[in-house]
């Protein structure tokens, strides 16, 4: 009876230490599916089916190959602001675009907006975590769920502003990616040295805005 009351201890004691696990730097990795609308389906051929996230504390830090760039996007999650890289080593082009609160606005201003957050109570395994469904909607019509965990805590802001009335981590969960309808799920969570990253643009980069890239793709107006 001593034994099975001390293994008793011995896990729950596990499982609380497991649940209050703060992370504050490492690596998230998420596998993508894309729900694309006729004209993206083109585009979305060519996109990722898994995404790297790297984080130190506030700071996050996503690396995408698209053709012959590298596109680095770098995001401040308590200020909502951020930075993108490209590189093109065979142009020697090396590009900044720095995002404030309003070039981040504004980027989204066409995706929906995403309100109602209203845990079920319905719990299930996601991967290796105990995760809630949350039920959520957007303003244009679209209903969505999403599964959040509290055995893990990663630092504030990591899932963006839309999300930060969800108690937990996300660990599935659909956004708009580039106005495109994503749903992304938890592969792995690791706990190791990442960054410091910052938001000051690298020796070497040229300063554009978004407006000056997209002309620069034939997408200007």
């Amino acid at each position: 009876m001593k034994t099975g009351v001390l293994a008793a201890i011995l896990i729950s004691t596990a499982i609380i230490a497991h649940a209050q696990k703060k992370i504050t730097e490492g690596t998230v990795t998420y596998t993508l599916e894309y729900a694309p609308t006729a004209e993206q389906e083109a585009f979305v051929a060519q996109m990722p089916t898994e995404q790297k996230v790297q984080f130190n504390g506030q700071f996050s830090k996503v690396v995408v190959e698209q053709g012959p760039a590298t596109i680095t996007v770098l995001r401040d999650g308590a200020s909502n602001t951020g930075l993108l890289l490209i590189d093109v080593p065979v142009a020697q082009m090396q590009l900044a675009v720095k995002q404030g609160k309003e070039e981040v606005e504004k980027a989204k201003a066409n995706d929906p907006k995403l309100s109602d957050f209203k845990a079920t109570g319905e719990k299930k395994m996601i991967g290796t975590y105990n995760a809630e469904k949350y039920t959520y909607k957007d303003d244009k019509g679209g209903t969505y769920e999403l599964w959040a965990t509290t055995d893990v805590e990663l630092p504030a802001g990591f899932a963006g502003e839309d999300f930060k009335s969800v108690k937990g981590s996300l660990v599935k969960f659909t956004r708009f990616q580039q106005g495109i309808k994503t749903t992304l799920t938890v592969k792995g969570i690791s706990e190791e040295k990442q960054g410091p990253f910052t938001l000051t643009v690298p020796s070497g980069y040229e300063v554009k805005t978004m407006e000056e890239i997209m002309a620069m793709q034939g997408g200007g107006e």
